[in-house]
């Protein structure tokens, strides 16, 4: 029998009803075993999530106002949802020890990882699996550092006397106990070190739309679903904004081979996206998707026989390291040299890192442009087909879009092209087009 992880997200578990929903997914594969629920979401479109009552909630406590009220939201939520699946199920011992320590300040991670912790005692009991607490299960250092190696050790040897069980998303525990959360969207996270943990045959998540799509649909009305991705595709578009799966779900499944399938709740037999290490099945289309952020800085810097100065480039990143803030890419030529920043962590230093660029680089000529984006255009299609960059421009070129900067890294599985914020849409909506559109 497989063995299959199956994490779903707040819109998933958001109601009685979409409870359900999950628990038929759950008992229709015998092999889905092991089980890791997000807190719950958003029932209707003016809705709040559980985890913003619960930050709401806290802060009020911080404050040392009442907060009684706004935690009997949080505790309504939760009886809706048992009285709805006809659990006799209480959790008043809970919601003591939480106004217990939201009264003692015990801290936001706490109060943001309760919602995942009870939707988890829910889960169990409606589906008679046993509950495993995450914070025993996945570890931390006191400094708030992940540790994965730890944590699947531990996981390891707990999960191996279990048959099912019900785990937690979005959080774990520090060595003395204080509990730690991921970062908003974590519980993919979760998912994927329990996969590892298990030595899965496949992580499910299971979420609101029926896989990846292309683009984004604010952009692209309707985009295409991608069915078969890679990792290091995946990795790229999250990294360039598409936020589907949280990026640092891939790492604990990459190193086993253990493939992602994302999967839609309120369509549970649709494929959906299946994201795997590598893959022989060639790309519907040329490329696999496009992504892309806006706001960034382009510094661009000018020196004569700036390529013979060595250790140029190294002065000039480390300015940018001095002072906290990243690259995101970096274009140059013979004399020249551009730094792509975010825009607003750059304007947080940028005298600072002005004047230390003339006193570390004397260059001749500094110059910034601003409100730039960047789009990825991603594909595991492309390195096998030519003139692939010639058909981006082509495009851009025939919708008026000035092309800014363009970057292809050596694996040729990515381009990463540079526009005007107000050019950004009018891209994106330009390659899709001449990739997907056209072919349909």
């Amino acid at each position: 029998m497989k063995k299959i992880v199956v994490k779903f997200g707040g819109s998933s578990l958001a109601s009685a009803q979409q409870f359900q929903k999950a628990g038929e997914i759950i008992r229709e594969n015998e092999g889905r075993r092991f089980v890791v629920p997000s807190a719950p979401g958003k029932r209707f479109s003016d809705d709040t999530k559980v985890t913003d009552l619960l930050y709401e909630c806290y802060a009020l406590a911080e404050k040392g106002e009442p907060f009684t009220e706004k935690l009997a939201e949080v505790k309504e939520r939760y009886y809706e949802i048992i009285k709805g699946l006809g659990l006799t199920l209480s959790l008043e011992k809970e919601f003591e020890t939480i106004a217990q320590q939201f009264q003692e300040h015990a801290g936001t991670n706490y109060a943001a990882s309760r919602g995942e912790y009870l939707n988890g005692i829910v889960m169990a009991e409606y589906l008679g699996f046993e509950f495993v607490d995450a914070a025993e299960v996945i570890c931390f250092d006191n400094e708030g550092v992940f540790l994965p190696d730890k944590t699947d050790r531990v996981m390891a040897k707990r999960l191996a006397k279990l048959e099912k069980a019900v785990i937690p998303g979005f959080y774990g525990a520090r060595a003395d106990g204080t509990v730690q959360t991921f970062s908003r969207g974590g519980s993919d996270v979760t998912g994927s070190l329990v996969a590892r943990a298990i030595k899965a045959d496949l992580y499910e998540n299971w979420t609101d739309v029926s896989g990846f799509l292309v683009a984004d649909p604010r952009i692209i009305n309707n985009p295409e679903v991608i069915t078969t991705i890679t990792y290091k595709e995946l990795r790229e578009l999250s990294y360039m904004g598409a936020t589907v799966l949280h990026e640092d779900a891939i790492f604990p499944v990459r190193t086993e081979g253990i493939p992602i399938n994302i999967k839609n709740t309120n369509a549970p037999h649709d494929p959906g996206t299946l994201i795997v290490a590598n893959t022989s099945l060639q790309p519907k289309y040329t490329i696999t998707g496009i992504a892309g952020t806006k706001d960034f800085v382009a510094i661009n810097i000018e020196k004569d026989m700036m390529h013979s100065e060595i250790g140029f480039g190294k002065r000039v990143l480390e300015v940018f390291e001095n002072n906290g803030v990243s690259f995101e890419h970096v274009p140059s030529g013979i004399d020249t040299m551009t730094v792509f920043v975010k825009q607003n962590t750059f304007q947080e230093k940028e005298q600072e890192i002005l004047s230390q660029l003339q006193r570390s680089c004397q260059p001749d000529s500094i110059d910034l442009e601003s409100n730039l984006a960047l789009i990825a255009v991603v594909g595991r299609g492309m390195k096998s087909t030519r003139g692939t960059a010639g058909r981006i421009f082509s495009a851009l070129a025939h919708a008026n879009v000035n092309v800014k900067m363009i970057d292809q890294g050596s694996s040729e599985l990515n381009i990463i092209i540079g526009v005007t914020n107000s050019d950004f849409q009018a891209a994106i909506k330009a390659i899709y087009d001449i990739f997907v559109t056209i072919q349909l």
